[in-house]
């Protein structure tokens, strides 16, 4: 339930203003889920129990300066455009009068900004994660089904699985690898995971979820200059950052059980996140069975090519944005293309349930997961066949392949496919940000 004096912005559906109600946060001092516990577990036993018998890692706990030497440059000025303060709504206005934002920088049309949650100052209403805890695999096994869903992120060797049961409540992770900052992300009302390097012009910054959408994406805001940033693009679209593209790091929507087989000794976000909540519990019902996605937040008529709400793997190489909607791949499985020049394969296999839709996350409807690779090793270039079980072969070598893209077995055994950039995302969000994308047809 809401603090008094929390709101969301009730649009034009009760439905959609209780879903969204429901999906609210309030600050550290004292949070409450709507819904029941689908865990079982109340949520004041959650902080004690976790890690009980568990060696609990914490990265912030690392004394050791960040390396200041990688990150984004500050883009230049060519992408803005004229505009004020003025050309915001008169109630996107009223909440963010008090910030220090320079809406004079901005790369986008500021009438299409608008406000989430209904309060003076939203930032940090739904509240981020600032010192997350992990776990091991086999003790986020203890309260994680096989199919629930999960962004991974992996830099280097390290792995880490953030469930989305905990990041639909906070949307933000301000997380660190080594010296290393990052920031994972998930926007419920689009389904993208994505997580970025926080470095800016050799600045580390701390990102918060402002209270504010656009096209119903959420807008992160940093700690140091108040810019706005869109996450599907984590490009800053408003204040001294406008035009600064952040770095992305390879994330995936898998399941817990796809992540725990392929890396067992990955680290698992814990529920101990200093915030009272019975994790489990979907706040959006019925969110992603809909047939559009909320007016109030995406007024525009949402492109009738697919449902509004089929997900879909985008790709991005180069010039290149690329769809495939998951009705082609339930279809296919596999599907070996060319993407600006780049061989490529976009895969599915079966598991991982809708974190959008049933009120329990992990009795929601099977999905699947999607996932993109490059496709050639060591200046080979393969093709791939699905075997139906969530592995693949290649028909070069027969060698077997599991869903990330490792050899297991055969002559290339412990190869391993190269990264390619792609989100998974509903196809309204994908569409409307991508309007000249092009979307693949068998």
């Amino acid at each position: 339930m809401l603090p008094s004096g929390l709101n969301r912005v009730r649009p034009t559906s009760a439905l959609v203003a209780l879903l969204l109600t429901a999906a609210a946060c309030s600050s550290a001092t004292g949070l409450e889920a709507t819904g029941s516990d689908t865990d079982g577990t109340p949520p004041s036993a959650v902080s004690a129990e976790v890690g009980a018998d568990q060696e609990v890692f914490r990265p912030y706990e690392n004394q050791d300066p960040f390396d200041l030497s990688g990150g984004a440059p500050v883009g230049d000025d060519t992408a803005l455009s004229p505009s004020s303060v003025e050309d915001l709504s008169d109630f996107v206005r009223s909440v963010v009068g008090i910030w220090d934002t320079d809406w004079n920088r901005a790369t986008v049309d500021l009438g299409e900004v608008a406000a989430g949650i209904q309060r003076i100052d939203p930032r940090d209403a739904i509240p981020p994660i600032d010192e997350p805890a992990f776990e091991s695999v086999a003790a986020g096994a203890e309260w994680l089904s096989a199919d629930e869903p999960g962004a991974l992120v992996q830099l280097d060797d390290e792995v880490r699985f953030y469930p989305l049961s905990i990041m639909t409540r906070h949307e933000i992770v301000n997380d660190r690898f080594g010296d290393i900052p990052v920031a994972v992300t998930f926007c419920p009302l689009c389904n993208t995971a994505l997580a970025f390097d926080r470095r800016v012009d050799s600045e580390v910054l701390r990102f918060g979820v402002s209270g504010l959408l656009r096209k119903s994406d959420l807008v992160m805001w940093d700690d140091k200059t108040t810019s706005l940033w869109q996450q599907i693009t984590g490009e800053a679209i408003v204040g001294r950052y406008a035009g600064t593209q952040l770095n992305r790091l390879d994330t995936s929507i898998v399941s817990f059980g796809q992540f725990a087989e392929s890396f067992p000794d990955g680290r698992v976000l814990s529920r101990d996140t200093g915030f009272e909540i019975g994790y489990g519990a979907n706040p959006y019902v019925g969110y992603s069975s809909g047939s559009r996605p909320f007016a109030a937040f995406f007024p525009d008529e949402p492109d009738s090519r697919f449902p509004a709400l089929e997900r879909v793997v985008s790709v991005s190489v180069g010039e290149t944005e690329r769809a495939y909607p998951f009705s082609i791949l339930y279809g296919e499985l596999v599907i070996n293309d060319i993407a600006n020049g780049q061989p490529i394969v976009v895969w599915w296999a079966p598991g991982t349930t809708d974190a959008l839709d049933a009120r329990s996350i992990a009795d929601s409807q099977a999905i699947g997961t999607g996932l993109a690779l490059g496709r050639e090793v060591d200046g080979r270039e393969l093709t791939f066949t699905a075997n139906g079980d969530g592995t693949f072969m290649d028909n070069e070598t027969l060698s077997l392949w599991n869903l990330f893209g490792k050899a297991t077995a055969g002559e290339l055994e412990g190869s391993q496919l190269p990264a390619i950039p792609h989100r998974n995302e509903f196809w309204f969000a994908w569409a409307g940000f991508f309007p000249d994308g092009e979307v693949y047809q068998p």
